[in-house]
């Protein structure tokens, strides 16, 4: 027999044939991986179309950190600790995506939003009482939203338009969400997007004007200190990651993203859905905090350890209303000084940027209040309805301390309402992380140890936060008539806390806490009913 013909591929090439397969991923990294929406199996190429086609939801959610009461928040952080409290900001932003991750998460593999799995789940009581917290979050949403527009609407006119008339307009953008409404939400998420790019404009305009010191800026975001800070700072702090994450946004997230078609019994089309919702969620926070950035570095650079009566002698442009002899730091006075240091155009750039901020936050609160009207409480209502019911509510009490009281009482409601929204953070939160970590409602989807850790922490880090804000704020109440009802809301406001806690703890795989109709929370929940069957109390 003739003799082989040699092998012609290069001996280098064989060996690599023969040579070992390469190492499998370490678990923790795979976990880390894993938790963020990456797989280590072939995934399809990115596609700049099918991204495009997932944009939208994310920078709706990202609307609510850019709401008067974030800017209020921002400015005063910038005057009381200069830029020593951007890292706050940073991880805050950071704190708001894991959550709405998580929102994004139980939408897309569930195909229901957070409400309609909390009335699955939760019996009649607690539902009804969760329903309850959301609401009053969303009415507060909606009353930073007046109080914003009506400083608008007052710095603009230069004090023409009182603050009441500036409330009383806001009344119009029912009518302005219900002429864009009609066009779709695609129509609805491109106004939206110019609303941001308002923002972004005039805010960012006021920062290239006041040109803070850029080195200083750097070492803020990402040195984690904050020298000389006192009791203020940590207020302000604290107040800082209450007014980023706002309970109602997870509700509204978690429902947006069911409005993209994804085929969920293809895991890969679902996992596909995740990565591009989660990227255009990472995109839009970005953006919302450059946005919140400049405001807090605006107002680090022209106010931090300003004496007031410097502001006070500074030149008042005639175009500038004639209070400005106030120099409390707020979203009003703010923007007279602002003027009175750059010009008039600093100050009614300023109240186009605020009145950009008070038109978006009033839509996506409406789109919230909608989602979780009709998830906790199987109710139809149109936006219509939904509209007047939450600004009827809004604005009969900002109406009442315009009318009566003076701007400084106005722009003080920004900050307790800020401090409602940190109050009720848990209420979304907790669920949230219960009903992601649920394997028979989540399948592959559910939080793996790492993320299951991750978010416990973020939970403890809102309950020490709130716990330290009502320790801080009931001294400050005068007189001994309000310990006993204060006592009492507090006492079910740490009851409610510890029974989600305990469902949460029943999910995270303790079912022998489990008992009656908390089954579901370890086992899942049965069937649905038919139609016009409710569901069980």
């Amino acid at each position: 027999a003739p003799a082989p013909c040699p092998d012609p591929t290069p001996l280098w090439h064989r060996w690599s044939q023969v040579s070992a397969p390469p190492k499998p991923t370490p678990p923790w990294v795979g976990g880390i991986l894993g938790w963020w929406g990456w797989r280590s199996h072939p995934q399809p190429g990115f596609s700049l179309r099918k991204f495009w086609a997932f944009t939208g939801p994310g920078f709706l959610m990202s609307i609510a950190y850019l709401d008067p009461g974030n800017v209020e928040s921002d400015l005063q952080c910038g005057a009381v600790a200069g830029f020593k409290l951007l890292w706050v900001l940073l991880w805050a932003t950071v704190l708001g995506l894991l959550c709405q991750r998580l929102a994004i998460r139980l939408g897309v593999v569930t195909g229901k939003d957070l409400a309609e799995i909390c009335h699955l789940y939760y019996p009649k009581v607690p539902r009804v009482l969760l329903w309850l917290t959301i609401e009053v979050a969303i009415i507060g949403s909606d009353m930073q939203e007046v109080i914003g527009t009506a400083i608008a609407f007052s710095l603009l006119s230069a004090g023409r338009i009182p603050l009441w008339g500036g409330v009383l307009i806001t009344i119009a953008d029912t009518l302005l969400f219900l002429f864009l409404d009609k066009y779709g939400l695609r129509k609805l998420e491109a106004f939206f997007g110019l609303l941001i790019t308002i923002m972004a404009l005039t805010f960012g305009y006021e920062y290239v004007v006041v040109r803070p010191a850029q080195l200083e800026v750097l070492r803020g975001i990402f040195l984690p200190y904050c020298p000389g800070c006192g009791r203020e700072e940590l207020l302000q702090a604290v107040g800082m990651v209450g007014a980023i994450i706002m309970p109602h946004n997870i509700f509204l997230h978690s429902s947006l993203v069911k409005t993209r078609a994804i085929d969920r019994s293809k895991k890969e089309e679902v996992r596909e859905a995740n990565t591009y919702f989660l990227g255009e969620s990472c995109l839009a926070l970005f953006v919302s905090f450059l946005i919140n950035l400049f405001v807090v570095a605006v107002f680090g650079q022209a106010f931090y350890r300003q004496a007031a009566s410097t502001a006070a002698s500074a030149p008042t442009p005639a175009s500038s209303p004639s209070d400005n002899a106030t120099v409390s730091v707020d979203i009003y006075q703010g923007g007279v000084i602002l003027g009175c240091y750059f010009g008039a155009a600093a100050l009614y750039i300023w109240a186009v940027g605020i009145l950009a901020a008070g038109q978006s936050s009033t839509m996506t609160g409406t789109y919230a209040g909608q989602f979780v009207m009709e998830g906790f409480l199987r109710l139809r209502c149109s936006r219509f309805a939904r509209v007047l019911f939450t600004r009827s509510f809004a604005i009969l009490p900002t109406l009442l301390v315009a009318a009566f009281r003076d701007v400084t009482h106005l722009t003080g409601m920004n900050d307790l309402l800020n401090v409602l929204q940190s109050l009720l953070l848990p209420f979304a939160v907790l669920p949230v992380l219960t009903f992601t970590s649920l394997r028979p409602l989540m399948h592959d989807f559910a939080n793996g140890l790492l993320g299951k850790v991750l978010m416990a922490l973020i939970a403890g880090l809102v309950c020490a936060i709130n716990l330290y804000f009502v320790v801080t704020f009931l001294p400050t109440l005068g007189g001994p008539q309000f310990l006993a009802p204060l006592g009492l809301l507090l006492a079910t406001y740490l009851a409610f806390i510890a029974y989600l806690l305990w469902t949460c703890g029943i999910a995270h795989g303790a079912p022998a806490w489990a008992r009656g109709h908390h089954g579901r929370f370890a086992f899942g929940v049965p069937p649905e009913p038919p139609p016009g069957v409710g569901g069980s109390g």
